[in-house]
């Protein structure tokens, strides 16, 4: 009997070296036995003893300024990317009264935070970093380090003056709005209670750590850091490396996720000894980052930057494009899955055949990925421990040069815990299964909260008209129109992950929404709108219309290894998982309902005072 998989093969004419339904049957057996009851529940917010994992080690502890009781035209609230799109795009709008409130003593966001050894961005640099033309600046290398990535979030922070009127050292403590005068007060840890006629929300999805929970964590005696806040005055170095202060110490990293791919070759190289602990192998692949070359750079024409983005969106969503401008491991699949398709031009098949095809190609990747693995690493044991067994896009990709090789260091040790975990934390080092491996020094590479709802990770509740919270409405999942807009919180728009068309370029997704904010924000600006906020109507269909597109998503993310993608193997609609609610029907037709929307000129599905 011929299976599914064998079917669309033949059909196809792809000739397979490995069975798919037995390859398959592993990627369950891996998943279910990392699958918890606790799911996301097995890590704990950040406090206590472990405080300082969550202060920000580049600034003046004792800065003071005076509180603010004034009133501006719009408030952002995060200086990444998303607060600093949002802010650049405004400002193209005409808007001058601008505030940016930001955590950090500076603009960048994630790359404010994140400086451990070898950060760098995973997404090529020619579409990651936003607006190149509109400030003249090309990368200097294809996948650019974190340094050049920060200095380009200053440098739109200038362009764009934002550092004109920002209020760093700043969190939000509250939201409330004022029905009288149509104004939001915006309360912080620094007293303020500020006026403004719109907020924007760009708080980031990766900013408040976490920690396992797990037994003794404590109890250890020796040195603990969390990789977005790195300990170089314990390491030494830089996060370009030479980390000498591990010469003579045996440290232990507890995570093998993207962080870890990126710093674990530059601990191995430093530490007298490393321990990994690994749950769950990354899918590594090749990165092959380069200069950029100067003849390349010549050849390019206004308007290179947003093609390249819109090509790599079309392509890492299934599309067909001419060329693949980006061609790096992103887009490899669905360049393969095309190239497939173009070799069979009066092929016809149907979604489901489209669909195994997909998992098939998919199939093929991640088996050039495994081999690569045991190809590298010499000891077969840990070669075998770190293949990856799930499909690609189960949890965020990485791409690096060294991180295999460093398993060949006879200092570095890989312990995998099978999917499960440390056992517990002593007063001298790691647990697993019965053994102690002593340590000086424990680095969590964690990773970030993404399982705890809207209003935790911000740190603050929002109140709307009536006094009803936003923690109360979203109670059982969000609920808004188009990701932005919230029936009962005018003027406040939302941006990040929510309820809107995810891309793995999130530089892009972030450029569409602040460029959608800035019209919305213009039109009210010149029309003299005192209030624009969902209809209860639109949010209705909205919501709708992304629960059902949900269930193909679902599907996929329920048969996926347990992960922040999907809410450590609980991916439900109404859950609070890094994907969760994203809009179904994907960037490309999302970024078209927004242009439509915007084209039309009606403010459709907004009540407008």
């Amino acid at each position: 009997m011929t299976d599914k998989y064998t079917a669309v093969a033949e059909k196809t004419g792809m000739k397979l070296k490995f069975d798919p339904s037995m390859l398959r049957q592993k990627y369950d057996f891996e998943r279910d036995k990392r699958l918890r009851e606790d799911g996301s529940g097995q890590y704990k917010e950040i406090a206590g003893q472990f405080q300082h994992f969550i202060e920000d080690p580049y600034v003046d502890p004792a800065f003071k300024r005076e509180p603010l009781f004034d009133e501006v035209d719009v408030v952002i609230i995060g200086g990444g990317f998303g607060g600093l799109l949002a802010g650049a795009r405004m400002r193209e709008a005409g808007v001058k009264n601008i505030r940016v409130i930001e955590k950090g003593g500076d603009f960048g966001g994630t790359w404010y935070w994140n400086r451990y050894p070898g950060a760098q961005c995973d997404i090529e640099a020619y579409i990651y970093l936003p607006l190149l033309e509109e400030l003249n600046y090309i990368p200097r290398e294809r996948y650019s380090h974190a340094p050049e990535i920060m200095a380009h979030t200053q440098a739109i922070g200038r362009k764009y003056d934002l550092y004109d009127d920002v209020c760093f050292q700043t969190e939000v403590t509250g939201m409330e709005w004022d029905e009288k005068s149509s104004r939001w007060t915006v309360s912080t840890n620094r007293g303020d209670k500020m006026k403004a006629r719109f907020v924007a929300m760009s708080n980031g999805p990766l900013n408040r750590p976490k920690l396992p929970s797990m037994t003794g964590i404590e109890n250890f005696k020796g040195h603990t850091f969390h990789t977005s806040r790195w300990d170089y005055d314990y390491t030494g170095g830089t996060c370009e490396g030479n980390l000498t202060g591990l010469a003579d110490k045996r440290v232990a990293i507890i995570g093998t996720g993207a962080t870890a791919v990126q710093c674990v070759p530059h601990l191995g190289e430093w530490a007298k000894e490393l321990i990994v602990f690994q749950r769950t192998p990354s899918s590594c692949d090749i990165r092959k980052n380069a200069p950029t070359s100067p003849e390349w750079e010549k050849k390019l024409q206004p308007g290179w930057h947003k093609k390249r983005v819109e090509n790599f969106n079309v392509m890492v969503s299934g599309g067909g494009q001419e060329t693949d401008e980006v061609a790096d491991g992103w887009t490899d699949i669905f360049r393969n899955m095309n190239a497939q398709m173009s070799q069979n031009p009066g092929m016809v098949l149907s979604k489901e055949e489209t669909n195994i095809l997909n998992e098939i190609t998919d199939f093929i990747k991640m088996e050039e990925i495994r081999d690569r693995a045991a190809t590298i690493v010499k000891d077969q044991a840990t070669a075998e421990a770190l293949k990856p067994y799930y499909r690609q896009f189960c949890k965020r990709p990485t791409f690096h040069d060294e991180y295999l090789f460093a398993y060949n260091r006879p200092n570095v040790h890989l312990v995998d815990t099978r999917g499960k975990g440390v056992d517990s934390i002593t007063e001298k080092g790691v647990i697993y299964d019965g053994v102690e491996y002593e340590v000086d020094c424990i680095i969590f590479a964690t990773g970030f909260e993404v399982g705890t709802n809207y209003t935790h990770r911000s740190g603050y509740d929002i109140v709307g008209r009536g006094s009803v919270t936003l923690s109360e409405k979203w109670a059982e999942g969000p609920r808004t129109y188009h990701g932005f807009f919230s029936n009962g919180f005018p003027n406040c728009f939302f941006m990040g992950m929510i309820q809107t068309g995810a891309t793995a370029n999130f530089t892009h997704m972030l450029n569409e929404q602040a460029n959608h904010i800035a019209y919305v924000v213009n039109r009210a600006l010149t029309g003299k709108i005192k209030s624009v906020e969902a209809s209860r109507d639109a949010e209705e269909a909205w919501v709708n219309e992304v629960r059902d597109y949900a269930k193909l998503g679902d599907d996929y993310f329920a048969s996926c290894t347990p992960g922040y993608y999907n809410n450590e193997g609980k991916p439900e609609i109404s859950g609070n998982g890094f994907l969760t609610g994203v809009y179904g029907g994907g960037p490309v037709k999302f970024f078209k309902i927004l242009k439509d929307w915007r084209d039309e000129g009606a403010m459709r599905g907004l009540q407008v005072a």
